[in-house]
């Protein structure tokens, strides 16, 4: 069975698609996406300065485009992990009453890298510490599964 793994943050432009982007090097069968809980980026692809980075790492993620989270991705996905916990009280306000899918956050695959969320590199400008953070976790996440 083929693991559906829905990475979110706030605008889907920069976090989340990079999480993608790291995961799906990592786990090539998984089937990945990524969403925001904002509709400010809507058909964009991530930041520029977010995909030079990455792209920097071996990580191609200018083919993602940004959607907002919707309460049907609880159906479509096996586990929805969100950048912070902001973005995940966002998510699980919108969780179907029947539906049990898993909602984590993505540190909480890499507890080595004492960090309780992934910062938005959008506001800080440190897409290389945000993406250290995010492949630290991604690598706990592929662990996992």
């Amino acid at each position: 069975m083929t693991t559906r793994i829905l990475f979110v943050c706030l605008g889907n432009i920069c976090r989340s698609p990079a999480a993608e982007g790291a995961v799906r090097a990592l786990l090539p069968g998984a089937q990945t996406d990524s969403a925001g809980t904002s509709d400010w980026h809507v058909g964009e692809p991530p930041y520029g300065p977010m995909q030079h980075a990455a792209q920097a790492r071996g990580l191609d993620i200018s083919d993602l485009r940004a959607r907002q989270f919707e309460a049907a991705d609880f159906e479509r996905f096996d586990l929805i992990v969100a950048m912070d916990d902001k973005n995940r009280r966002t998510i699980e306000a919108l969780r179907p009453a029947h539906c049990a899918t898993p909602v984590t956050l993505l540190t909480d695959y890499a507890p080595e890298a004492r960090a309780d969320h992934v910062p938005d590199p959008y506001y800080t400008r440190d897409f290389d510490g945000v993406l250290d953070l995010i492949e630290s976790c991604a690598r706990g996440l592929a662990a996992r599964l």
